[in-house]
């Protein structure tokens, strides 16, 4: 046998690895919200956490100081505490175990086994390989990844990463190393990763451990390079890299810095070690403090899970309730931003339903702006659309700002003219701007995702025209079957209002990086308004309705489907093709704008609850107006607070939360187990809950719980770069996860997901998809089933449903929300309004 059938490096193995535990977050312009430790998401919630944090030292939970603070205050409570220590270590141990929690003084410093290894250089030879190293390679990466941010686009782009440095490296009279060993090494194609750590590390045995050490030294970087070398269309001007590119460039760079250092004559990193470093994938043992840590974490969060649990069962039925008409039907995304949105429709209008789907409304598809030459993808991110909508007949083109034009970087003339003359403008405009934000043509604009008059190519008459294999449009058949999809999914299948609003989101803001996380998570982080108009369209459709009748759905011919877009940043809203409805709708619809315009200007004032900039006492119309401000400003670190505080998802009909005031904590998606008594509907409607929702919570989670390892931290040192990722300063690494702007007023707890329906069905439907039942198994995500006939509740334990008794007896009444807005105060900490209210976790209202 040769040497490298005995080889104990298996790179392919090595690499695979590698990239299953690197972040997986996408370019900016894709963010979307996923769990963060989806590496360890194969083991229960707390041993992947409790592993996490020792192989890599993230901090998993708040510090011991903020759960004991959070205990003094009440926002812990005793009897949840007592609870769940007489569950875990029996009731004979509950006063011990609550003076260890209280007390006991514990060693908090986390000691990684990641970087023991390659911290021997430094060790050993007195060497920072990473400060020798980093800053060259950030720069080449992102020089060569750039997506337009820099004046000249990268040499050779269109070639392979390492191809196109090596056709560089023989083009030029300069070269990316400074010594000829590296040089050989690099033009030698047949070189191979084993060959360089040989040199590197030398013990075969340790160079699994030393690429770990070397990739989460930058796990930024390493983590765009995997989630790229997945799936290239994540950028637009697509580069083709891998993880062996990275690998191999940087082995070589840590060579050549270690030539430049010693000269050809150093050993290998593995022959001067005194002691082998702890492996990095040993069992990580059950500690005291690990313990406590996630007993406090489990009190919190039952300390809010308790009460929402105790309001459904004590508020009263809403059964016999049937309004004489519906005024109007709103159909939102599931977005915890509409969960006031709609308690305002609802108490503007009585008269009016709300319901709430994934907001992409079922229908999946990649969508071209007219003039734009990239496609955007408005669906999940785990779909694969196989439909094209093309956008036609535009009226308005998107406007730019003169000074970024392409003249001023042409010759040094145009550059130097236009900086004399348009420069002084911009400078002026930017002053004035401080004074009196305004809208300008480079902020994010949720409208300007789709012109609003404009033509979509939605229906296909003929299944042989297609661009790059996918088809333009949809068959009448299936728009037929979307459209029953969505409505048999939120039980709308009988009296329909007049007007149906089918009501997408997205946000505004300037200077904001992470803007697209703002946006439709269902959309792939675009705005719904796309997807509003498409199933709109599909619903007015005479034969779409010809074939729904014949399936069970009768839709009058008097109801018509109105598509619109609610700005969540600016509490605005957009209405679409509402040229086509019939007289007496238009009449009516000039009368729900009223209802619209006056539920958002309600919902602006309670949003400012929490901003500090903004004076809750003042008429809702003056705070709206002042939240319009805010989204426009150049200087605004917080346009809003997006998903901070999510907590809770109902799944289930308005009644089970119609009567709760949820202060904006719940995502809801609208269901009815009668209409589904087997559980057909359900496994789709629970399918997106676990990736889509729970990936969104947990994200805030460890961005909360560690802003500097899992988080961005301030946004405001924030450099974009290559516009797929922002660092601090220059040369920094990518930094993951979410700003602390997102996250300061975010409570660290896992998604509770509530779904009336009977214990059994709803087993059974998870069960239907492993990787939506891996987040509830092992309580990534936490799931109660609710009996729609008792109210009873049964927690899922251990892969079955138990019955769980709520502890708390008396829930608040809110009998006046906007004295609750108003009566709010600028917390101490941090720079966001907290409410006087903040004990209160649910409020039954009269």
């Amino acid at each position: 046998m040769s040497l490298e059938e005995h080889s104990v490096f298996d790179e392919h193995a090595v690499l695979h690895e590698l990239k299953h535990l690197l972040p997986s977050q996408a370019p900016l312009k894709d963010f979307i919200h996923h769990n963060t430790l989806h590496a360890f998401q194969h083991m229960k919630f707390h041993d992947g956490l409790r592993t996490a944090s020792k192989i890599f030292g993230f901090n998993v939970y708040l510090q011991l100081a903020e759960y004991r603070s959070l205990y003094r205050t009440g926002r812990i409570r005793q009897d949840i505490l007592e609870r769940i220590l007489s569950e875990k270590k029996g009731s004979g141990q509950v006063s011990d175990w609550i003076r260890k929690l209280t007390e006991e003084d514990y060693d908090t410093t986390i000691r990684p086994r990641i970087g023991l290894l390659r911290e021997n250089w430094f060790t050993c030879y007195g060497v920072d390989l990473d400060l020798a190293v980093h800053p060259l390679l950030f720069r080449i990466i992102c020089g060569y990844l750039d997506q337009g941010i820099s004046t000249w686009g990268f040499p050779i782009g269109h070639m392979g990463f390492l191809d196109s440095l090596r056709q560089m490296e023989e083009s030029s009279y300069t070269s990316f190393f400074r010594h000829e060993r590296a040089k050989r090494f690099f033009r030698d194609k047949e070189c191979t990763i084993g060959r360089l750590l040989k040199i590197v590390v030398g013990d075969e045995t340790l160079y699994e451990q030393y690429l770990f050490d070397q990739q989460f030294a930058h796990p930024g970087w390493s983590g765009i390079v995997s989630s790229i070398e997945d799936l290239p269309q994540t950028l637009l001007n697509q580069k083709k890299v891998s993880m062996h590119d990275l690998v191999f460039l940087e082995l070589l760079m840590e060579i050549d810095a270690l030539d430049d250092r010693f000269g050809a004559i150093w050993a290998p990193l593995g022959s001067r070690i005194d002691a082998r470093p702890a492996a990095l994938f040993d069992e990580v043992p059950v500690t005291e403090l690990a313990e406590v840590c996630a007993i406090w974490q489990e009190a919190f969060e039952w300390s809010y899970y308790d009460p929402i649990l105790a309001a459904i069962q004590l508020q009263k039925r809403g059964e016999g309730e049937e309004r004489p008409h519906k005024s109007f039907q709103a159909l939102t995304c599931i977005d915890d931003r509409e969960c006031s949105f709609r308690r305002y429709l609802e108490s503007v209008d009585p008269n009016c339903e709300t319901l709430a789907m994934p907001g992409f409304f079922g229908v999946e598809f990649f969508f071209q702006p007219e003039h734009g030459k990239f496609y955007t993808k408005l669906c999940p991110a785990p779909m694969t659309p196989k439909y094209l909508i093309k956008e036609t007949n535009t009226t308005h083109k998107r406007k730019k700002e003169p000074l970024l034009s392409q003249l001023s970087h042409h010759s040094f003339f145009h550059g130097w003219l236009i900086s004399q003359t348009l420069g002084f403008l911009s400078a002026l405009n930017l002053a004035l701007n401080i004074f009196r934000p305004t809208s300008m043509p480079a902020m994010a604009s949720s409208f300007a995702h789709m012109d609003s008059v404009s033509s979509l190519t939605i229906e296909c008459t003929d299944t042989a025209r297609r661009e790059n294999d996918l088809q333009i449009g949809f068959t009448v058949e299936e728009m037929a079957d979307r459209v029953e999809g969505a409505l048999r999914s939120i039980g709308m299948v009988r009296d329909f209002a007049p007007i149906v609003y089918v009501v997408g989101h997205g946000a505004s803001s300037v200077n904001n990086p992470h803007y697209s996380a703002y946006d439709c998570g269902a959309c792939s982080g675009r705005a719904g308004s796309v997807n509003a108009r498409v199933l709109c369209h599909m619903a007015n459709h005479n034969r779409v309705r010809e074939i729904l009748h014949a399936r069970g759905i009768v839709i009058p011919s008097t109801t018509q489907f109105v598509g619109a877009l609610h700005d969540t940043t600016r509490d605005e809203i957009n209405y679409y093709d509402v040229s086509s409805l019939s007289p007496i709708n238009a009449r009516k619809h000039e009368k729900n704008i009223i209802t619209f315009d006056h539920a958002l200007d309600l919902n602006a004032k309670e949003r400012s609850r929490r901003l500090v900039s903004i004076t809750t006492q003042d008429s809702s119309k003056k705070i709206h107006q002042a939240i319009f401000r805010r989204s426009v400003s150049l200087f605004e670190p917080r346009p809003e607070l997006n998903h901070a505080t999510n907590a809770v998802c109902f799944i289930g009909r308005r009644d089970l939360s119609r009567r709760l005031f949820l202060d904006r904590r719940a995502f809801m998606n609208s269901y009815d187990y009668s209409l589904d008594p087997e559980g057909k509907y359900l496994l789709g409607v629970m399918r997106p809950i676990g990736p889509v929702l729970g990936g969104i919570n947990l994200e805030y989670f460890f961005s909360k719980v560690d802003g500097y390892r899992l988080g961005a931290g301030t946004k405001l040192p924030h450099n974009v770069m290559g516009l797929i990722g922002v660092a601090n300063g220059s040369d920094g690494d990518l930094r993951p996860g979410l700003p602390s702007q997102m996250i300061e007023v975010h409570d660290p707890v896992r998604l509770l997901v509530i779904v009336e329906h009977f214990p059994e069905i709803v087993l059974g439907s998870i069960n239907q998809a492993p990787a939506t039942y891996e987040f509830f198994d092992n309580e990534w995500v936490r799931i109660v089933s609710v009996n729609p006939e008792t109210r009873e509740v049964s927690l899922l334990r251990n892969g079955v449903f138990v019955p769980y008794q709520p502890l708390t007896r008396n829930v608040d009444i809110v009998s006046d929300i906007n004295a609750l807005v108003e009566s709010a105060r600028v917390s101490e900490s941090t720079d966001i309004v907290e409410a006087t209210e903040e004990n209160l976790p649910v409020g039954i209202m009269n």
